[in-house]
């Protein structure tokens, strides 16, 4: 089925339950369509760990230069901003969702989404998950192969083994090939 009709089809039963609910009926079914989907999401410490580490050198550095140009507003400005930073990246949790036939994820603060015949094929190794992307040719005619998207337990705290379980499944039922 296409996006396209999956969208009306989820705009019309949520007209449609909209009604019910009025009428006193019960709702025929989940208006979502991502009632199936499974959701990994991990934390990422080491961003902002070490921006946390770089606003405390820029502070150390500002207060023991004894200068007043480095003492100034603007220096606390950057460090509280640093700060923020950190913040930010810390609460924004990165996450890899597994729906019926794409899975999508966020890179460089952009939702990015790979259907199943983009997937070239889908590798787990111990702590690791790395999803590997067919190649698409550009006018010139070469083949053009985005980054391969890797989901570790180390750096963004995944829980690597239930993720490769869903994956196996997700690969049996596209025909991807899957290495352990």
């Amino acid at each position: 089925m296409s996006r396209s009709w999956e969208r009306m089809v989820q705009k019309n039963s949520s007209q449609l339950n909209k009604q019910r609910k009025k009428q006193g009926k019960p709702s025929l079914s989940s208006s979502s369509g991502s009632a199936t989907a499974d959701i990994f999401k991990g934390r990422n410490y080491v961003l902002p760990i070490t921006l946390v580490a770089l606003a405390a050198l820029y502070l150390w550095l500002g207060l023991a230069s004894q200068q007043q140009a480095m003492n100034s507003s603007l220096s606390w400005i950057v460090v509280v901003l640093y700060v923020l930073l950190a913040l930010v990246i810390f609460l924004r949790r990165p996450f890899l969702k597994v729906d019926k036939n794409s899975l999508s994820t966020i890179k460089f603060n952009r939702d990015r989404r790979l259907t199943s015949d983009q997937i070239e094929k889908i590798k787990v190794g111990a702590g690791s998950v790395v999803i590997e992307m067919k190649g698409t040719k550009d006018r010139k005619g070469r083949v053009r192969k985005g980054g391969n998207w890797v989901f570790t337990r180390l750096i963004n705290r995944y829980d690597t083994d239930a993720m490769s379980e869903r994956l196996e499944r997700f690969a049996k039922s596209f025909n991807i090939p899957f290495e352990k």
